[in-house]
């Protein structure tokens, strides 16, 4: 199990390679509250904090054979970036349907990418046989302690950056982050809360169940669209008491909306969440810290959802 002791081992593995992160007070949010702006981190998301703690560990002959990895686009374009610094050829697993904006920085950032998958249901399967065919070498999106293990230093700085934070708030996909997340909140007694979108439960399910399931995951936030939710995942949050909070696709509009135009963050969806749940009185506490990572959003969805009232 992932703890605060590789988290802050991964924390020196990316030192000076990733930014630190603005945390924001945000009086409009409601007293006490402040917005982790992460989606100014490169690449526009938390991910390359997991992506650049896994390739450092990588042996010559694993980054001989390249990588591969699978993804809505956020964790895409974080490989992508992190294997062109590194020399690492890079194979990415999307779908038809994802992101096109995504999919195209991917590329940009010097990857292949492979939309044979229909949607994130059967990307992982597509990434199962590809990486049997090619022999390269797997950096998975979140199940991972590696990945999970750089996750968590948003936790570490937000630990840092917020003296008497009692509660941090995480939007929620496979896990890798808010598993992080709770690691390196280990004997602090901070209180993590995982958010997740009422038709994309992963982390949800998988908690009642004791373990990871499969869920068809259906939301705007497609960030947040995992198929399940790593393993790893499951066991940190339930030994560290994580809570669930589900949020409707309004109410993740809605959030949206906030952030624009009163923090002026131009988020994605995905990165709306967490905030949706504390703006409809589902958190709350003395002192809460929002993550909001994912910038990466095309102007079309943005424009729908901010002329959507």
């Amino acid at each position: 199990m992932v703890t605060r002791d590789d988290v802050e081992r991964a924390a020196a593995v990316i030192a000076g390679q990733v930014h630190r992160t603005p945390v924001l007070r945000s009086q409009s949010l409601g007293p006490g509250c402040w917005l982790k702006a992460e989606l100014f981190q490169k690449t526009g998301s938390f991910k390359p904090r997991g992506v650049l703690n896994a390739l450092a560990a990588l042996t010559p002959e694993e980054r001989g054979r390249g990588v591969i990895s699978v993804s809505a686009g956020n964790h895409a374009q974080a490989l992508a970036w992190g294997a062109r610094e590194a020399g690492i050829d890079a194979l990415l697993v999307m779908w038809a349907g994802a992101s096109e904006a995504k999919i195209a920085a991917t590329r940009g950032y010097g990857a292949a990418v492979d939309l044979a998958a229909s949607g994130p249901s059967e990307a992982f399967p597509r990434l199962r046989a590809l990486a049997a065919e090619t022999g390269r070498t797997l950096v998975h999106p979140f199940d991972d302690p590696r990945v999970m293990a750089g996750q968590g230093t948003v936790g570490l700085e937000i630990l840092e950056d917020v003296p008497g934070v009692d509660t941090i708030v995480v939007g929620v996909g496979g896990g890798g982050l808010v598993s992080g997340i709770a690691a390196a909140c280990e004997g602090t007694g901070v209180r993590v809360v995982a958010v997740e979108p009422e038709g994309s439960t992963a982390l949800h399910s998988g908690l009642l169940a004791g373990r990871s399931v499969p869920v068809e995951p259906r939301s705007l936030a497609d960030a947040l669209n995992a198929p399940f939710a790593g393993e790893g995942a499951v066991a940190v949050c339930a030994a560290r008491g994580v809570e669930v909070v589900l949020v409707s696709e309004e109410e993740i509009c809605e959030a949206f909306r906030f952030l624009y135009a009163r923090a002026k963050l131009a988020c994605e969806p995905g990165a709306a969440a967490a905030t949706a749940a504390v703006l409809a009185g589902r958190v709350a506490g003395e002192s809460v810290a929002v993550v909001v990572s994912g910038g990466n959003v095309s102007a079309e969805t943005a424009s729908g959802i901010l002329n959507r009232r």
